[in-house]
């Protein structure tokens, strides 16, 4: 007869591996949610674009990753014999898919910054450059202990930098790249006159509905299942981050006078809130955690565009870069035992990685986006970004007529 705890032991890998899997695919569906948010709201001569970028940034992160990315974050590599690789049921191999459908939402997040005026191969080059190193270095400083950074916060301040799903590490550090990137890039041609801000309405609400809501519905596996595990799964993360989503969509509702784009927005401010302290947030603090992000998002990106004339196109600095920085912050805040949380959180440790992870996502997208700039060219010519990306980039409009 087997033995049954090795029986039981065979069944826990397989039941770990088959939970990570479906996180990982519901991850990935979330990259066809970037892109159709894009779609919808840059104009309709750069909707192929959109869809190309996200679908080939895809292709050039998971080489990045594979190659380079996961071992400057783990130390880990994959060039062994395959019958090494299948240890525990494969699951080493399922937990690269997971974190790599991460390490792909980071060039997914800048595309909807740089979007309408950037040039194709050298965006495919930052990514590389981005998934390889940038991001890595930051995600294995967190989530890894690399360095010893969490060690010396665990000792001066009791606790780590707490970051569950990623407000900082996926998303403020996509979100501050991509600053980086727009500031260099440059305002698309036409967007302001005599200093102020000309209406490039979005192609598509539908197409902009159906990103939100593909998002949206992903995010559960994005933040649910980063307990990597069957034993760690909680279902308080599942009720914060439906707390936190519907938190930001009311706050943008409100705030943003009924604006679709604001509202399709806000649940996703909050949803990147709340990624940091999902697992150690009461409900109602998820709640707050999401109605301020929704607020910022709004005020933020109307200021943006308006007053501080950063030509953000999908608002991914605010959305992700401030609202990932505030989730970092907030997990500090609303995860003490003190508001209802359960602790085990320092504010100290979560200023300190924010700021971390704000500095170096700023210093690598300038580093990034600024060699590319000064070696190939990062823009569009003006004569090119006037008949669309499509046309110019990919010879094809998104409508059979174009």
């Amino acid at each position: 007869m087997e033995n049954p705890s090795s029986a039981v032991e065979v069944l826990v890998h397989g039941a770990n591996t088959l939970f990570l899997l479906m996180g990982a695919v519901m991850v990935l569906a979330m990259h066809a949610g970037f892109a159709f948010l894009e779609v919808g709201t840059v104009r309709l001569k750069n909707q192929v674009n959109a869809l190309s970028k996200i679908i080939a940034d895809f292709a050039v992160s998971t080489l990045a990753y594979f190659f380079i990315g996961y071992w400057v974050a783990y130390g880990v590599t994959f060039m062994h014999p395959a019958d090494q690789l299948v240890v525990e049921n494969g699951y080493s191999l399922v937990k690269f898919f997971f974190l790599l459908t991460f390490a792909a939402a980071i060039p997914a997040i800048i595309s909807g910054g740089i979007a309408e005026r950037a040039r194709f191969g050298p965006q495919l080059c930052a990514t590389l450059l981005i998934v390889a190193f940038v991001y890595p270095f930051f995600e294995g400083l967190m989530w890894n202990g690399n360095f010893g950074l969490q060690a010396w916060l665990q000792t001066r301040f009791g606790a780590p930098f707490h970051d569950f799903a990623g407000s900082v590490v996926v998303h403020g550090m996509g979100g501050w790249l991509a600053l980086g990137a727009v500031t260099l890039l440059g305002r698309r041609n036409g967007r302001y006159r005599d200093g102020r801000v000309v209406a490039f309405a979005p192609s598509n609400i539908p197409f902009l509905a159906l990103g939100s809501w593909i998002l949206i519905v992903g995010w559960f596996g994005f933040n649910v299942m980063s307990a990597q595990t069957l034993e760690g799964v909680s279902g308080l993360v599942a009720i914060n981050s439906l707390m936190a989503m519907v938190g930001g969509t009311a706050a943008a509702w409100v705030i943003g006078r009924n604006d679709p784009g604001f509202l399709h927005n806000g649940p996703l401010a909050g949803l990147v809130a709340v990624c940091a302290g999902s697992d150690v947030m009461h409900p109602v603090g998820a709640l707050v955690t999401g109605v301020m992000a929704g607020a910022l998002f709004v005020w933020t990106f109307t200021a943006a565009q308006n007053k501080w004339k950063i030509d953000d196109v999908l608002g991914v600095w605010p959305l992700h870069g401030l609202c990932g920085v505030w989730g970092g912050l907030a997990c500090g805040i609303f995860g003490q035992q003190a508001a209802g949380g359960l602790g085990g959180v320092s504010l100290f440790s979560q200023l300190v990685g924010s700021a971390l992870g704000v500095l170096i996502a700023l210093a690598g997208g300038l580093l990034v986006y600024g060699l590319l700039k000064g070696s190939v060219g990062i823009r569009l010519s003006q004569e090119d970004e006037f008949n669309g990306a499509d046309l110019s980039i990919h010879r094809i409009g998104a409508l059979s007529n174009d």
